[in-house]
C-alpha cells in the first residue's frame, strides 16, 4: 500500500509539474511592420542569417523567419515611414564571433556602434560578452552578441 501511495504521489507531482510548465507563457513571434518587405527580408536573411519558414497567407505581404526553436519574426509590409526607436528596445541575436560579424558589416559599409554609441566599435560587457548594435532598414535596433547561454 505504501508503494502505491508513493507512486500516486510521484504521478500527481509530475502531472502538476507538466501542467505548470504548459501553463507558462512562451514567445511565439515578434511582428515588425516594415516599409519594404524585400529589403527587410534580405537584411534578416542575408545579413543577420535567419532562415525563412512557410507562412500561411501566401499574399506577398509577409515573411516569416525562424528566431528560435518555436519562435518567429514576422515581417509585415505596410509601414508608411521609418521611425526612430530607442536602443533599449531591441532584438538580440547571438553569433559565433562578433568580430567576424563586424567584418561583414564593414565589408558592406553598414554602420554599427557599441552600447554607448561609438561608431564601428564593439562593447565588451562585464561578463565578457561582446556586442554591437545596428539598425534594420526600418530603424529597429538589433544587438549582435556572442553570449553562450
Amino acid at each position: 500500500m505504501r508503494t502505491v501511495l508513493i507512486a500516486i504521489s510521484i504521478f500527481c507531482f509530475s502531472a502538476t509539474q507538466v501542467y505548470a510548465q504548459e501553463a507558462k507563457a512562451r514567445l511565439n513571434h515578434i511582428a515588425f511592420y516594415v516599409t519594404d518587405l524585400k529589403v527587410s527580408t534580405d537584411f534578416y536573411m542575408n545579413l543577420v542569417g535567419l532562415d525563412s519558414i512557410p507562412e500561411p497567407f501566401h499574399d506577398g505581404l509577409h515573411t516569416w523567419l525562424l528566431i528560435g526553436p518555436k519562435s518567429h519574426l514576422h515581417l509585415i509590409v505596410g509601414g508608411k515611414q521609418r521611425f526612430e526607436h530607442h536602443k533599449h528596445t531591441h532584438l538580440c541575436f547571438t553569433v559565433a564571433s562578433v568580430e567576424d560579424f563586424a567584418k561583414k558589416l564593414n565589408d558592406r559599409k553598414i554602420y554599427y556602434e557599441d552600447w554607448p554609441g561609438k561608431p564601428y566599435a564593439i562593447t565588451t560587457r562585464v561578463d565578457g560578452v561582446k556586442q554591437l548594435y545596428l539598425k534594420d532598414p526600418d530603424g529597429y535596433w538589433i544587438e549582435i552578441n556572442d553570449a553562450r547561454e
